[in-house]
C-alpha cells in the first residue's frame, strides 16, 4: 500500500441557460426532479438514494456499474439560498476507501431571461484513486444531464 497523500486541485464549470434561476434551483431541491437528472440519467443502478435538500441536510447515494464496483456519495448541505447559492461539502468512496472530500459551489445568476451556472468545487483528491479531470468530466455530464431536465441541449456547444 502507498503512502497516504491528498491531491488537491480546483474546477469551475460556467453554463448559461434559458431557464430562469427559479427552475434551474427548482431542479436541485425538488426531490423528483433531482432523481431524474442527478441520480438516474446515467442509468446505473441505484442501490441506495437520500435527498434532504436543506441547510444542515444530508444526501447519500450508492450506486454500481457492474454491481460488483460501488461508489458511495456523501453529502451535506452547508449554504442554500433560495433560487441564489447551494454550497455543499461532501465525501466520495469506492467500495470502503475514501476517495476524495470536497466544497462544491453552485451559483445561479440572472443572464437576460435565463440564468448563468457556475459550478465550483474544490477537492482534495486521495491516495491517488481519483482526479480531477474524472471529477470534472462527471460534472460536465451532470450539466448536461441538468440541462436535458431544463429542455435544453446537453451539449453546451450544441
Amino acid at each position: 500500500m502507498t503512502s497516504p497523500s491528498a491531491e488537491h486541485a480546483s474546477f469551475t464549470i460556467e453554463r448559461v441557460f434559458k431557464a430562469s434561476p427559479e427552475k434551474v434551483f427548482h431542479a436541485f431541491a425538488d426531490p423528483e426532479t433531482h432523481d431524474r437528472w442527478f441520480v438516474k440519467a446515467d442509468n446505473w443502478p441505484v442501490a441506495e438514494y437520500r435527498h434532504d435538500f436543506r441547510v444542515g441536510g444530508r444526501e447519500s447515494g450508492r450506486f454500481s456499474k457492474d454491481g460488483k464496483t460501488f461508489y458511495f456519495n456523501e453529502t451535506v448541505y452547508l449554504d442554500i439560498v433560495e433560487n441564489r447559492r447551494i454550497v455543499s461539502a461532501y465525501t466520495m468512496a469506492k467500495d470502503d476507501r475514501r476517495i476524495s472530500a470536497s466544497i462544491a459551489t453552485v451559483d445561479l445568476l440572472p443572464e437576460g431571461n435565463g440564468t448563468r451556472v457556475i459550478f465550483t468545487e474544490q477537492a482534495a483528491f486521495l491516495d491517488g484513486l481519483d482526479k480531477v479531470e474524472y471529477r470534472r468530466e462527471g460534472w460536465e455530464q451532470l450539466i448536461g444531464f441538468l440541462a436535458a431536465e431544463l429542455g435544453e441541449k446537453a451539449d453546451a456547444a450544441a
